[in-house]
């Protein structure tokens, strides 16, 4: 492309409409333009082309040829890349603050956690490239030495969602990166800057080489269904809806790639009878309303107990009344837009359809524009819309129980298995209770939205296939293989 190419800088107001594919930015051409709009002011803030089908058959073929050289090269050069990219995401702190605000709505305290995680989360990927160690181990056969070892998977395909998108597709990208992979990634449409051609432009100023990062915007019916079906992508690491991630699955599986899954979730907020309710409140508030609720680990249900209901439901609708909403530019704003009309719709369809089956809405309740209030609601059982579904908004339903089992059923009862938090004035008691709810993460005397780069991050159930972090993502973006050696001669049967 010319000087003016996509990539030459890191800001809102940079050139943004190209694929990157090879080491190359590809001018969008006569390929169909996706329009990428602020979701606080409607405003278009640039066009992005939509990959076709070919263009995600090229971007595998660059990834193919370059993982091979990539995976020779020695971990401290892998590691080196990876740190860069960690500074540089450091460095460019106030103008990717500015591009997650203008692109995806993120208020201030999105801003602070999804920057400082990524930098957190970079790092600690950087070191995996020490960390994918084999082993020795011992045989029943005279003679015999076992050695284990872990290989790059190949190409991963990482296609990444729009509510949280540097921090989700990075989560990815620095892993398989560091492993010795090469990778596609799609990002979401609504996010293809901070999810996608961000991430191009820092991987490509930190010195990675040509083809070992590809981005392809576009559709996921297109881009999206071509990356997770191509038969060169090795692993496809897919965040997103449950309905969406059974699609990529099956996808995946025809050509025996491996889906690591990362889906949905109906999470509980568990207060039982003995809870400190200042500290339910506080995380109660925390864990719905951070991001507009728009996090698969935020709360989707409190379930308080019958004795402490009407207080505990007063307090959170007091605090959700006075958080502040507006465009997520102002360092004051708590509650920034919903990301587009359609989740929008889908949200407000459930809080009316809850009220129509008899919920009392204590606060919120309304939209302006895309700006929908904090809103509470009580009189809740399991089976009501806001409660049943995934909302994926600042919608927090309250459903009363009467006892730790009736709690327990509560929570369980979903197709879901995501995250989940129990409160209680004695650990014990509660760490009783989390115990048996059927969640891949839960917190005592917390709220769900928690992610550590060190610990496990994934679901049960229907809100997922594996694990992301650490040593778990170290087991999914590399590839076991055991070689024997025979040092002395062996007898043999016949």
């Amino acid at each position: 492309m010319s000087e003016a190419a996509p990539g030459q800088e890191i800001s809102i107001d940079a050139p943004w409409n190209g694929l990157y594919i090879g080491g190359e930015w590809i001018a969008p051409g006569d390929r169909e333009a996706i329009d990428v709009r602020n979701p606080a002011t409607g405003e278009s803030i640039t066009s992005v082309p939509a990959a076709t089908t070919e263009d995600v058959d090229r971007a595998f073929e660059a990834a193919t040829r370059a993982q091979e050289e990539w995976a020779e090269t020695t971990p401290d050069e892998r590691a080196a890349v990876v740190r860069r990219t960690a500074n540089l995401i450091e460095e460019y702190e106030e103008e990717i603050r500015e591009i997650l605000a203008v692109e995806t709505g993120a208020a201030k305290p999105r801003q602070d956690i999804e920057h400082g995680g990524t930098v957190t989360f970079v790092h600690d990927a950087a070191s995996f490239a020490f960390r994918a160690s084999g082993g020795h181990n011992q045989s029943k056969i005279p003679g015999k030495e076992n050695i284990i070892k872990r290989d790059p998977v190949g190409v991963v395909g990482v296609i990444s969602p729009w509510n949280v998108p540097l921090k989700l597709s990075i989560r990815a990208v620095a892993p398989a990166i560091a492993l010795g992979n090469s990778v596609v990634l799609k990002p979401a449409q609504e996010s293809s800057i901070s999810g996608g051609l961000l991430l191009a432009r820092l991987f490509e100023e930190a010195g990675l080489p040509e083809g070992v990062l590809n981005v392809v915007t576009g559709r996921g019916s297109v881009a999206g269904d071509r990356t997770a079906s191509h038969p060169d992508c090795d692993v496809v690491a897919f965040t997103g809806s449950t309905a969406a991630g059974r699609s990529v699955g099956e996808s995946a599986i025809e050509h025996f790639a491996f889906p690591a899954l990362e889906l949905g979730g109906n999470n509980p907020h568990v207060v039982l009878e003995d809870a400190d309710l200042d500290q339910a409140v506080a995380a109660g508030t925390f864990g719905s309303f951070w991001n507009q609720g728009q996090v698969c680990i935020s709360i989707n249900r409190h379930l308080v107990h019958e004795s402490i209901y009407d207080e505990y439901a007063e307090r959170l609708a007091e605090r959700a009344s006075e958080l502040k909403i507006g465009d997520p530019t102002d360092d004051d704003v708590v509650i920034g837009p919903i990301i587009n009309e359609d989740q929008r719709d889908e949200m407000m369809e459930y809080i009316e359809q809850t009220v129509e089956a008899g919920g009392t809405v204590l606060t919120g309740g309304e939209a302006d524009g895309l700006f929908v209030e904090p809103t509470v609601i009580t009189d809740v059982t399991n089976d009501m819309a806001a409660a049943c579904n995934e909302h994926f908004g600042p919608v927090a339903p309250i459903i009363p129980f009467g006892d730790d089992e009736e709690a327990i059923a509560l929570a369980n009862d979903t197709e879901y298995g995501l995250a989940g938090s129990v409160h209680s004035a004695d650990r014990g008691h509660a760490r009783d209770v989390a115990d048996q709810i059927d969640v891949g993460m839960m917190h005592v005397n917390d709220q769900p939205v928690n992610v550590e780069p060190h610990v496990p991050f994934g679901g049960v159930k229907e809100s997922g296939l594996g694990r992301y972090n650490g040593k778990w993502i170290i087991d999914e973006f590399t590839e076991t293989t055991w070689t024997s050696v025979q040092r002395e001669p062996r007898e043999y049967l016949f």
